[in-house]
């Protein structure tokens, strides 16, 4: 969860846009930090569904990053490090021009094998909930199927995420200890880790400690099974 880019700028005099930049490079950076170190999925909260509520300019601001982030120059740089991506969530909210860019990357890139990664944007665990339902209902109206029937795993087909793993390790900067809407259903069971950096600053080591808590912790729940 990329949290605290615009009190990274406020606390530097720095306008919240600046904040929001730099936050981009350092997205760029985790992308290729876990690329090389063998992460098989990444899930980045680009946008929750409450971003909306920011002053326009922000919101619009913000937008523009996504455009400039998926520009030929990056889907030539995802495709040579074998990365696929692909975004959750309501995207139909967004510019023309924004989707257009999110279909382009998706196209260009799902014929890659290696590395998945999934922005999050306009995206909300609720909302996820809610339209996976909604989705599950219309699509068995016909068939006079009880709702009662529906498994857990049924349900996880219908939701933006799909039948893609759930996370084990849920990351979150900024000092703010709360899933803030963010993979309800999918972070049932993933280890939590917090860090009080804010976001631009996010770097390697912090990557590092947090997979290295995140294997003490399975070591320990495997040790505990095993007496």
């Amino acid at each position: 969860m990329m949290d605290g880019n615009g009190r990274w700028a406020t606390r530097k005099g720095l306008p919240r846009s600046a904040g929001h930049y730099a936050g981009m490079q350092t997205m760029r950076e985790t992308i290729s930090m876990c690329h090389i170190n063998g992460i098989a999925s990444l899930t980045l909260y680009a946008f929750s569904t409450e971003n909306w509520k920011r002053p326009k300019d922000e919101v619009d601001y913000i937008i523009s990053l996504v455009v400039e982030f998926v520009q030929d120059t990056t889907v030539q740089e995802l495709n040579q490090n074998n990365i696929k991506v692909n975004f959750i969530g309501d995207i139909s909210k967004f510019p023309e021009e924004t989707q257009e860019a999110m279909r382009k990357v998706v196209e260009l890139t799902q014929t890659n094998s290696g590395m998945a990664v999934y922005f999050a944007m306009n995206y909300g665990g609720k909302n996820d909930i809610v339209q996976a339902i909604k989705t599950y209902i219309e699509e068995n109206k016909e068939e006079n199927n009880k709702t009662s029937e529906i498994s857990e795993a049924e349900f996880e087909r219908f939701l933006y995420t799909g039948l893609n793993p759930a996370p084990d390790l849920l990351i979150r900067t900024s000092g703010e200890k709360r899933l803030s809407n963010f993979l309800l259903w999918q972070a049932a069971y993933s280890e939590l880790w917090f860090t009080d950096v804010m976001w631009p600053d996010f770097n390697e080591r912090l990557l590092y400690e947090s997979i290295l808590d995140y294997q003490q912790r399975k070591q320990r729940a495997l040790d505990d099974v095993m007496q």
